[in-house]
């Protein structure tokens, strides 16, 4: 049996993971990369996660039975062209970008639909390029596929298996359906969360004591904020109509919610914010999703010197990396004087286990 070939327009931490997860799960298996950088390709080769790099898009494809698009999305158009000219009738092409109805267009423009699923591994980090993908960020991770209108099932149930084979959960949409949906629990979230700290900013007092008092509860529902400004300027711009209903439908229930406090409607709060702790509560806690998860928990610690050193050299000698570790200083929502921040479960695992003794106290907070 021929070995599979992949291949890998960009190489980047998307790319990087996927073909890490591949690599690992599969034994005949070849894979040829493009990318811009050379050092990602040499890094890549080196490394043994690609056999083959290309440094232009050629007929070194042509024998590909899947070709992933991992470039970023102003580069579509371009690289669909010289795709186009060498990709083989029977190779999957997929993507793996956050907003589905662009490369859609692009794809049906090029006339590639019969061979293109749209992909989205919702999976990521803050973090970025090859040297920082890995294999276990695909784990447990929703990975949506998006078919054509002239996708044919047997290709379907193949890349789905080949989602599997990376220890990803494939779930199927509608490409228009998956951006709403990512409008919804996503892109609305990121401008919601940059315009409420950009409100406490223009609200604050000139000694700037909303922000000296900022608490673990206002952080955490602002932590995106943190994210990168141009890209999210483009999603924002490639999924404007979604995003904009939305939040139209957003405005329509804070002017309900002023009313309601304006007229001191007790009831109606109560069932606002009890509705929301209902529906909340019934998430399931995936593993990965648009929105990344923060791997923390707090810790009670005595006053006295050389107990906070105590808890770092704890987890540095047990090669346990700390993401961030801070006092809190408002506990008013949270209990628990010292925060810890890891960066991925198991970390966060491992430190939950060292420090579980009668001298510290973890509290960790419901997800």
């Amino acid at each position: 049996m021929a070995a599979l070939h992949i291949g890998f327009i960009g190489l980047g931490l998307i790319g990087g993971s996927i073909a890490r997860a591949l690599r690992e799960n599969i034994s005949e298996l070849y894979m040829t990369a493009y990318d811009v950088n050379a050092a990602t390709l040499e890094a890549a080769v080196g490394d043994g996660v690609i056999d083959r790099a290309s440094t232009r898009i050629d007929e070194t494809f042509s024998t590909c039975d899947y070709l992933f698009l991992c470039a970023p999305v102003q580069k579509n158009d371009a690289n669909l062209e010289a795709v186009k000219k060498v990709i083989s009738p029977s190779c999957t092409l997929t993507d793996v970008g956050s907003v589905k109805t662009d490369i859609h267009e692009h794809i049906a423009r090029a006339g590639l639909e019969a061979q293109f699923i749209g992909g989205h591994p919702m999976a990521g980090s803050e973090r970025f390029g090859y040297v920082n993908s890995k294999a276990k960020l695909l784990e447990n991770a929703y990975y949506i596929l998006t078919p054509t209108d002239q996708t044919d099932s047997r290709r379907m149930e193949a890349y789905r298996a080949l989602v599997e084979t990376m220890g990803a959960l494939p779930l199927v949409l509608d490409y228009r359906q998956h951006d709403y949906v990512t409008a919804g629990i996503s892109h609305l979230p990121h401008v919601i969360a940059a315009s409420l700290v950009n409100l406490v900013r223009d609200s604050d007092s000139q000694d700037g004591i909303m922000k000296l008092v900022a608490a673990g509860g206002f952080k955490d529902i602002t932590r995106i904020a943190s994210s990168s400004a141009a890209m999210w300027q483009q999603i924002c711009l490639a999924n404007t109509e979604n995003i904009s209903k939305l939040l139209g439908c957003y405005i329509d229930s804070l002017s309900r919610i002023k009313e309601e406090l304006d007229n001191r409607q007790g009831e109606a709060l109560y069932r606002l914010f009890d509705s929301a702790r209902v529906y909340r509560d019934s998430f399931i806690n995936a593993s990965s999703g648009p929105i990344k998860r923060v791997f923390s928990f707090n810790i009670d610690i005595d006053d006295r010197p050389g107990m906070l050193a105590q808890v770092a050299t704890t987890l540095a000698f047990n090669n346990i990396n700390i993401k961030n570790i801070g006092i809190v200083h408002n506990r008013e929502y949270e209990e628990g004087v010292l925060r810890i921040e890891f960066y991925d479960e198991s970390s966060q695992d491992a430190a939950k286990r060292l420090l579980s003794t009668p001298q510290f106290v973890i509290h960790e907070k419901k997800l």
